[in-house]
Order: structure tokens, then C-alpha cells, then sequence
């Protein structure tokens, strides 16, 4: 059993940065592949960063690549999202999500989900 607390969220200028956190707790964390997606309102919830366990390995959507990073820090069991270069278009709740069984883009193969937090940003 894994559960998951995202926070990190708000509201910044086009332009700006922010960085999301996932707290997770249960002793699977340290073996799970981790990810981060999102939902903005009247859409479907997208892919937008993973990781596997190691944090060796990650994957990016395109319209994310070389704007945020995915890293985790597994003496905090905490992953996070540094989002850079944001845009007006990537406001929206960011969920974090675990149990997938490798880098999938899809959200039905993560087991574990967060409650979400909302990332607003201004024009």
C-alpha cells in the first residue's frame, strides 16, 4: 500500500517556476515507478513525467522535455516536479501517481493516486 501527498502548488506569472513535492508513505515507495500527471478542466488527465525506482531512468511528454524535471529523493520518500518556463497552457491539478509496472503514459496502469494540487499560471 502506498499513499501519496502532493503539495507545491499555486499561482505564478507565465514565465515562472515552481516545484510540486509527493510525500509518499508504505515500504513499496522505494520500488515503485513513479509519475506525475494532470487534468485541466473539461480535459482528460495526461501524462506528463516518470520515473523508475532507481530514478535512473525517465520518461517526459513532448510538450513538457527540457521545461520541468522529475527526480525523487528516496531518504525523504518524496518525488518531486520542477517545472520551469511555465506556460499559461499547463495550468491545471498535477497528480502524483505510483504502482506503475514500468514508464506508462497511461493512467490506468498506476495504482496509487494523490489528492492533486492546482497549478495556476497568469498570461
Amino acid at each position: 500500500q502506498v499513499q501519496l501527498v502532493e503539495s507545491g502548488g499555486g499561482l505564478v506569472q507565465a514565465g515562472g517556476s515552481l516545484r510540486l513535492s509527493c510525500a509518499a508513505s508504505g515500504r513499496s515507495f522505494r520500488f515503485s515507478v513513479m509519475g506525475w500527471f494532470r487534468q485541466a478542466p473539461g480535459k482528460e488527465r495526461e501524462f506528463v513525467a516518470a520515473l523508475v525506482a532507481s530514478g535512473s531512468y525517465t520518461r517526459y511528454a513532448d510538450f513538457v522535455k527540457a521545461r520541468f524535471t522529475i527526480s525523487k529523493d528516496n531518504a525523504q520518500n518524496t518525488v518531486y516536479l520542477q517545472m520551469n518556463n511555465l506556460k499559461p497552457e499547463d495550468t491545471a491539478v498535477y497528480y502524483c501517481a505510483a504502482g506503475a509496472p514500468d514508464l506508462h503514459v497511461e493512467a490506468r496502469r498506476y495504482t496509487y493516486w494523490g489528492q492533486g494540487t492546482q497549478v495556476t499560471v497568469s498570461p
